[in-house]
């Protein structure tokens, strides 16, 4: 974008330097020789190098003084021989310059330039000495600090540029004594302005007004100067304006309508200004207006009007705003278009066919939206660089293109859509690709030989996370020019000598990750000199049974992934040496130990994960860098270390569950202000919890302590500010009651205090947690009756209810179960889009991720579930005291998968309205008092696996030719009125 606007700019200005130059007389006299000696006095000098002399200005310009002056570079004169332009733009000038430069003795100079130099030095007083001057351009001069306010005598300038790129410059150059409106104030005659990276500091009312004099004003440049909104009407005076560039200042307010009234408005440039509200529609409709730039303002909402036919628009900018819905097949009225870049914002629906008419495309950027649909044919846009349509939504192949017309394309980026089909040969033998990302698809298919037909500039593939099959294209090799070769999470087979990346010694970047491939890196005869230097590989799962020895001299790397190998022995030392080392992946092998305490590592590693080996000893601690942990699945049998906090102080994600960590948790732990997740579960941890675990619920989203040996109270300290997502602590001894303080955390999705010893009554003081899932108080003490009267607030979410073995009693109220809408209607209406229940940090930019898993039981057996699907529902409230009516509203649970009732007291019959839960697997009532038939409704429940209502008091036939009599004998037994098929009594 600040390069489309860059270009911008310099059109304009050298259309200025243009008019500046028309408005001279052409005729140049011989030079006077008092014009000469000013010109050789100036005494400026340029130095580009420290240590090269300072070259003279005269050398630098190559003036020779045999000749005469007006035909020098950089030099031109009027008839009578004096000199009225001078350019001096980009010499590398360094010297200083003051009010008594020979410079401000050239009186009759029109035209001056002293752009892109080096003078690091206050803007000198001066200029005001040059009255005749009509163009004055010190952009990136070097000059620094206030400008003088004898600028504003300058009355006959029609162009004046004092912007700088902040890029470039140091210290930026001011507008307070004068101030904008002192210093334009008799500028009436300015036609081009440019003060861009000037730091004016006003607000709204005060810049527009300070410029509603220049009325003759065709360009207005302000960016990044430090100015606040409203854009105030004052401005609508200057009814000439061509251009209108305010980029990067917190204008914090809507687009004025009148914009849209100035009859000559080209360019309109309010990226990054904090625009709000919605764009008037009839900006679109301007006659004049060829570039539109409104990228990265966030709170700027709109939609695409129909475009005017005949429209001049050139390029169009709205990246990151929060512009949406269809855009209108009269996209093909631009058909001047060359750029449009609609990046981050809710646009949907198809992508128009119109696109296929706009021939003059150069770049095209609809990523991140929520496109649908088929890719229409770009084979007309044979200007086409960049395109860019990834995180969509779109479906289909990619073969309506003819790729091989677009000989321009440098860039293709489809990755992270729903594309399918086989990927065109002609797309990589583009001869000017150099970028090419279709990842995160369904693209299926091999992708053939590149032996000679694959673009020499291409330096990025990435092929990653799609279908693709075949051997591994070895001619991959040939591409010299990689940088990046991205092809994990395919099917690709074959064996691969990781000799043969010798040939790509431009490659930094390699992932062939989650393959049917084998590596070979047992290799000796690797060259060091021509081998990759790697930043990030990736070789998880690729059948590695060793540490391959090349990684010895990898000294750049910062990623390393070698996961889900098989791998044996001790981490060796050389591993941490990579200075810039920040992820390491080295889990689900067959590693045993450490070559060296991790304490003493000198790298930055960032993220270590370690799960699934067969480590032992004590915890290794992690360097002070460490960001993420995970020691999960191993044998370490130590006890945490008691200033374990210490070590943890950046650390978000921390797991050492199923280990045989021994003895307490430290309260030190409670001094890792950045934890997000902490997994300490299936371990032998014994004493109480530190009560400053649950105060740092402010912070904490996941606390797994669950299958240990934990004792004491779960403290009532839970912070009023808490971000608790899952709280489990299963399996443990806690005593006490449900704190009250826990029905601070409004997040909370997953709640197991299961397997305790908790004595209190139902607690209905977590009544207000909206998001909650996951309720699971099973086996405790828990008593009393669950009477919800006035408390029907509900968990509209609750999708798995265990009470199961308690001493609750009493009947259950409808009021009490009608709010549970998630076991009533299904949400997601597509499955292949469901999501499990997990926690995300976005504060760590979705790295700290942690999966919900829980224990049910379901069909008579105990099930973990490692993913929570929120279409699995299941109620368990056997094993207790319940009385009185089974309620009719469980009939309307339709999403129900699991329902068990067994060992209580309910009386009365099986609804019939239990044939309305067509998702029910697992049905059991047994061991109650329920009496009447068995409604032939139950047939209807065809997925049904597990049924049981033995232990009661049913009578009558089991209905016939049903699945009902395809379930065991025992399903039916002590119920002595009933009988038919499968009893045989």
């Amino acid at each position: 974008m600040r390069i489309l606007l860059l270009s911008w700019l310099l059109f304009s200005s050298y259309f200025a330097i243009f008019l500046g130059i028309s408005n001279l007389v052409l005729v140049s006299g011989q030079c006077r020789n008092d014009q000469k000696q000013l010109l050789l006095d100036l005494n400026l000098t340029s130095s580009s190098d420290l240590f090269i002399s300072p070259i003279p200005l005269g050398k630098l310009m190559k003036w020779n003084q045999a000749m005469d002056c007006c035909s020098w570079d950089g030099v031109s004169c009027d008839g009578g021989g004096h000199v009225i332009g001078l350019d001096l733009s980009n010499r590398a000038i360094s010297s200083s310059i003051d009010g008594s430069s020979s410079l401000f003795r050239l009186q009759h100079l029109q035209r001056l330039n002293l752009a892109f130099n080096q003078f690091m030095t206050a803007f000198p007083a001066g200029f005001d000495k040059l009255e005749n001057l009509s163009y004055l351009n010190l952009s990136n001069a070097g000059f620094t600090g206030q400008i003088p306010a004898k600028i504003s005598r300058l009355t006959r300038l029609v162009t004046l540029d004092l912007s700088t790129d902040s890029f470039l410059s140091g210290e930026p150059l001011k507008l307070e004594k004068p101030n904008l409106e002192m210093l334009v104030q008799n500028l009436t005659r300015l036609r081009f302005l440019y003060l861009d990276s000037v730091n004016i500091s006003a607000m709204g009312n005060e810049w527009c007004r300070a410029l509603s004099p220049l009325t003759e004003l065709q360009v207005l440049s302000m960016s990044n100067c430090y100015l606040s909104g409203p854009i105030h009407s004052s401005l609508s005076k200057l009814q000439s304006l061509s251009v209108i560039c305010l980029d990067y200042n917190n204008l914090s307010a809507s687009v004025p309508q009148f914009f849209a009234e100035f009859p000559n408005l080209t360019s309109l440039s309010l990226s990054s200004t904090g625009l709000k509200g919605r764009l008037p529609d009839e900006i679109f409709q301007i006659p004049t207006l060829q570039t539109l730039y409104l990228s990265y303002n966030m709170l700027l909402k709109g939609s695409f009007p129909n475009f005017p036919l005949n429209a001049s628009l050139q390029a169009l900018a709205l990246s990151s705003t929060k512009f949406g819905g269809q855009i209108p097949e009269s996209l093909d009225n631009l058909g001047r278009l060359t750029r449009i870049e609609l990046a981050g914002c809710n646009f949907s629906g198809p992508i128009p066919k119109a696109v296929e008419k706009l021939t003059q495309l150069v770049s095209l950027d609809f990523s991140n939206n929520n496109f649908s649909g088929p890719i229409p044919s770009f084979s007309s846009s044979r200007n086409l660089t960049n395109l860019s349509l990834a995180h969509n939504k779109l479906v289909g192949t990619i073969h309506s293109t003819d790729w091989s017309s677009l000989s321009k394309l440098e860039n293709a980026d489809l990755g992270d859509n729903k594309l399918s089909g086989t990927i065109p040969p002609t797309l990589f033998s583009i001869p000017s690709l150099q970028g090419l990302d279709l990842s995160h698809n369904q693209f299926n298919g091999s992708i053939g030989d590149f032996h000679g037909k694959a673009s020499s500039l291409l330096n990025t593939l990435d092929l990653s996370n799609n279908k693709l099959q075949g051997q591994f294209p070895t001619s991959l090799f040939e591409l010299r020019g990689l940088e990046t070769l991205h092809l994990s999470s395919n099917n690709f087979n074959g064996l691969i000598p990781m000799n043969a990346f010798q040939n790509l010694g431009n490659l930094f970047s390699l992932d062939l990750s989650h393959n049917r491939l084998s590596i070979d890196a047992t290799a000796t005869n690797i060259s060091l000199l021509s081998f990759p230097t790697f930043t990030g590989l990736g070789l998880a799962s690729c059948n590695l049974t060793e540490f391959p020895g090349f990684l010895k001299n990898q000294s750049s790397l910062m990623y390393l992934d070698l996961s889900n190998n098989h791998i044996h022995g001790e981490i060796p030392d050389w591993i941490w040496k990579p200075i810039d080392l920040a992820r390491l992946n080295l889990s689900d092998n067959f590693l045993v130990g450490f070559e060296r305490p991790l304490k003493n590592i000198t790298s930055s590693v960032e993220i270590i994960d370690l799960h699934v080996n067969q480590l032992q000893g004590e915890i290794p601690i992690p360097t002070l860098d460490a960001t993420y942990l995970d020691y999960s699945d191993n044998n370490f049998s130590s006890v945490l270390p008691a200033h374990i906090g210490d070590s943890l102080q950046h650390v978000s994600f921390f797991s050492i569950s199923n280990n045989n960590i021994h003895g307490s948790i430290p309260p030190s732990i409670c001094s890792s202000i950045s934890l997000r997740v902490l997994d300490l579960s299936n371990n032998s941890l014994s004493g109480p919890i530190p009560q400053c675990l649950f105060q740092m619920s402010g912070s904490l989203g996941v606390l797994d302590l669950r299958q240990n040996n934990l004792s004491g109270i779960i403290s009532d300290t839970f912070s009023k500010s808490c971000k608790l997502q899952t709280l489990k602590l299963n399996q443990n001894r806690l005593e006490g009651k449900v704190p009250k303080s826990l029905g601070n955390c409004k997040m909370l999705e997953v709640l197991d205090i299961g397997n305790n010893q908790i004595n209190d009554s139902f607690p209905w003081h977590l009544k207000n947690i909206a998001k909650l899932h996951v309720l699971v108080l099973r086996s405790n003490k828990f008593n009393g009756h669950i009477d919800c009267s006035g408390n029907n607030g509900g968990w509209s979410m609750l999708q798995i209810f265990d009470l199961a073995s308690n001493n609750f009693s009493g009947k259950l109220h409808l009021t009490c179960l009608g709010t549970w809408d998630a076991m009533q209607h299904n949400p997601y209406s597509n499955l292949l889009e469901l999501k499990h229940l997990h926690f995300v940090d976005s504060g760590s930019g979705g790295g700290t991720r942690y999966q919900d898993a829980i224990t049910i039981t379901t069909k008579g057996l105990e099930l973990e579930l490692v993913k929570i699907l929120p279409v699995f529902t299941s109620i368990d409230i056997s094993w207790n005291n319940f009385e009185g009516l089974i309620p009719e509203v469980i009939g309307k649970f339709k999403e129900l998968h699991g329902l068990n009732f067994s060992h209580n007291a309910f009386t009365g019959p099986i609804p019939s309205s239990f044939g309305n839960l067509r998702e029910l697997e697992s049905l059991d009532l047994s061991s109650n008092s329920l009496s009447g038939e068995i409604p032939l409704q139950l047939a209807n429940l065809n997925f049904l696996s597990f049924l049981n209502v033995s232990n009661n008091k049913l009578v009558g036939p089991i209905p016939k030719s049903t699945q009902l009599q395809s379930f065991p004998e025992a399903s039916f037994e002590n119920n002595a009125g009933l009988c038919g098929p499968p009893l045989k009594t």
